[in-house]
């Protein structure tokens, strides 16, 4: 049977460029891999960057794996088709309670087709030592987002403390302690998504005979519902027209500073997670910013420039007014193509707060 596994975590942890190191290494192995992203709305800047790896990817989109149930398991059924090795699946890093709502009905609906992995949960670092620790320092999220935080944390069959590549032996301990508060006796193993670095350990857990779901959660839904419906959901889809040549990565880098930057001057938003992807002639480029620091990451590089018919996507995820934010994406958009000379063929945007959580399936025992 496929091996079906759920990589969670919250907004900004790195979950896709930890399944694309997963899936490059299956195939290096001479194993097939599917993919399936989700999110609130269309135009996923994630579905894009695996595409553009090579990857077979299908996207659920316009509620998350819960509450789309039914999409999850008619997209899983396409890809597959082709009897791969392994389904890699990306949940709303805003949600929770993926063991009673995905796993198990998963399980009990279609343990004949899928053999499920262990579930596990990707950490970043900044956000543990800030929600999870003994500072009165305020994360930058409400308690109601960090209620979601800690939940996801809980549920988890084994936990990943991601960016491993930047922290020491020290950092990685005292996070280590601190998730064990959090989830006691289960398993935690250092991993860095963007050198590969822990890497094959995930694989271990991915391939274990260890169980699935594992961790019901109880969990107050009206809570829950508040720390999404905090957050500012906006995905902008644009189509430019270039005469001259542009550096796509630095195109996508300038995209996520300017709206970053926007935010960040608007005084009373948290960045969860900011991504902007530019393509044109066949390669892409794609840069994001996780948080308030102003830093941007360029973790797909086109490594040359383009003409023609180039596309911008832009998925940005922050605790704001969903319209405010609109305003400064496309704003952003409109001022890359005045300094670049670019013509704006098209622009879309939707924004929108996440609505309560409203499971297909929920198992409670």
């Amino acid at each position: 049977m496929t091996r079906f596994a759920l990589l969670g975590g919250f907004l900004g942890a790195g979950k896709t460029t930890l399944i694309g190191q997963i899936a490059r290494r299956y195939h290096a192995a001479g194993k097939t891999v599917g993919i399936v992203t989700n999110d609130q709305a269309a135009d996923l800047v994630d579905t894009q960057n695996l595409r553009a790896q090579g990857f077979s990817v299908g996207e659920v989109a316009g509620a998350c794996f819960c509450c789309s149930f039914d999409d999850l398991v008619s997209t899983a059924d396409r890809l597959a088709e082709s009897a791969p090795d392994l389904l890699l699946a990306e949940p709303v890093g805003s949600c929770t309670d993926l063991v009673a709502t995905v796993i198990l009905p998963l399980q009990q609906l279609l343990g004949e087709k899928f053999e499920l992995a262990p579930f596990g949960v990707l950490l970043k670092p900044s956000h543990g030592e800030r929600i999870l620790g003994e500072s009165s320092a305020r994360s930058g999220f409400s308690p109601q987002a960090e209620y979601i935080f800690r939940k996801q944390l809980e549920e988890a069959d084994y936990l990943m403390i991601g960016r491993a590549d930047a922290l020491d032996e020290t950092r990685i301990e005292q996070l280590r302690g601190r998730l064990a508060t959090i989830a006691p006796d289960v398993p935690v193993v250092a991993v860095s998504p963007k050198t590969g670095e822990g890497v094959d350990s995930v694989i271990g857990y991915i391939e274990s005979p260890m169980e699935a779901g594992r961790r019901l959660l109880q969990i107050d839904y009206d809570t829950y519902a508040e720390g999404e419906a905090e957050l500012g959901w906006v995905n902008l889809s644009a189509t430019l027209q270039a005469t001259d040549g542009i550096d796509l990565d630095a195109a996508a880098r300038g995209l996520v500073g300017e709206i970053g930057g926007k935010v960040i001057d608007h005084g009373d938003g948290a960045i969860a997670h900011l991504k902007a992807s530019v393509s044109g002639d066949g390669v892409q480029a794609v840069a994001n910013m996780v948080d308030n620091s102003g830093q941007v990451d360029v973790g797909l590089a086109a490594d040359r420039r383009a003409s023609g018919v180039l596309e911008v996507v832009v998925n940005a995820r922050v605790s704001i007014d969903p319209s405010v934010l609109e305003t400064f994406c496309e704003t952003a958009v409109r001022a890359l193509a005045e300094r670049n000379q670019l013509s704006v063929v098209s622009l879309s945007a939707r924004s929108l707060r996440p609505g309560r959580p409203t499971p297909t399936h929920r198992v409670t025992a």
